[in-house]
């Protein structure tokens, strides 16, 4: 029967072997990223070739792209990593701020560090230049006032009562029902931490809370809307008001790709490089608003953001603005394409790229 130490040490060993293979793993991924062979399968970057192709979490795939990135610029970390000093949790804050100036006494701050710690020694080593302030306006309900304590307990929001804003830095003045007769309260009401700047906590199926931090002159505007719209939208809440700006926005979109019940008929003579507008509305429906890019394995791109027209054969080689030579495509599976096409030499004088 095995001992506990005997057991110990036989983890101790795979535990090394475990280490070691993840440090060959991003060996590969860094030599794999400095010839740009995801390419060839047609991914746009590491991040995503590891995501789509490999088929990793998000998160594992960034921790791993910046991971195999350090490695490029600072062959140090590799050992690192190789020995268990470093983990994957901990590569993106190193990443913030290490640089070939600081890398000798840096990297070690880092060694056996979680996640969290890893953070605080980033910010102490690079402090943000403005620190970001939020303005949390919450509506609350002034509940019991205990006067011996001095101290304000506020119910949870409710639509009907008024907002308070709490300052840190200033005492907080709390009324009862007389007017005159105010209670400071000397010390701040400690409040819960602020959500994320931008979040959503998913309350069921349908519904959500969105956390975001936003400007004066957005409240000016949001205030305004509510206004404007008090006849359309009697005692419409911010989130109702929020939604008519979205289907605004939509609907421009829609607008300007074609979108429309009743589109004009295209004008003759068009110039040859301006794909018709009948030929845009018909392939974006046929896209249904998101990249066409296949993969290798038959698998779609699923972006559907910074979409272009794109022709698979370019007009710079005959091709023409029909429904069969031109697709939807995002942004960077567009000049992939024109890589694949055109070489790298060509591509990158055009993108700008040095060397």
């Amino acid at each position: 029967m095995s001992t506990a130490r005997e057991l110990t040490n036989h983890l101790v060993r795979l535990l090394r072997e475990e280490q070691g293979a993840m440090a060959d793993v991003l060996l590969a991924l860094a030599d794999f990223d400095r010839k740009k062979l995801w390419r060839e399968l047609g991914h746009t970057s590491l991040f995503y070739y590891l995501y789509r192709e490999l088929r990793l979490s998000k998160g594992a795939a960034q921790n791993r792209k910046t991971a195999a990135e350090l490695i490029q610029a600072f062959p140090e970390v590799e050992a690192a990593l190789r020995a268990g000093e470093l983990c994957l949790s901990t590569v993106n804050e190193l990443a913030k701020v290490l640089t070939p100036e600081n890398r000798a006494e840096v990297l070690p701050r880092f060694f056996g560090l979680s996640r969290r710690e890893a953070e605080a020694v980033a910010v102490s080593l690079r402090p943000a230049e403005v620190v970001p302030t939020r303005d949390v306006i919450t509506a609350f309900r002034p509940a019991a006032i205990v006067a011996a304590t001095a101290q304000a307990v506020l119910l949870a929001p409710s639509p009907e009562s008024a907002a308070l804003r709490v300052h840190p830095d200033e005492p907080v003045v709390v009324h009862l029902d007389e007017p005159t007769s105010p209670v400071v309260v000397a010390a701040p009401i400690p409040l819960p931490s602020p959500p994320p700047r931008e979040s959503v906590e998913r309350l069921d199926a349908e519904l959500a809370r969105v956390h975001v931090t936003v400007s004066r002159r957005f409240l000016e505007k949001l205030e305004a809307a509510t206004d404007a719209l008090g006849h359309a939208c009697p005692g419409g809440s911010a989130a109702e008001i929020l939604e008519r700006g979205l289907d605004l926005i939509l609907a421009q979109h829609a607008k300007r790709r074609g979108l429309v019940e009743k589109p004009r008929k295209s004008r003759r003579g068009s110039r040859r490089d301006t794909i018709p507008a009948e030929v845009k509305r018909e392939v974006w429906r046929r896209a249904g608003g998101q990249c066409e890019w296949r993969f290798e394995s038959g698998e779609r791109c699923d972006c559907r953001r910074r979409l272009e027209y794109d022709h698979i054969e370019p007009l710079a080689l005959g091709g023409a603005s029909t429904m069969d030579n031109v697709r939807l495509a995002c942004r960077p599976h567009n000049l992939l394409s024109a890589r694949q096409i055109f070489g790298d030499a060509v591509m990158d004088r055009y993108c700008g790229v040095g060397g």
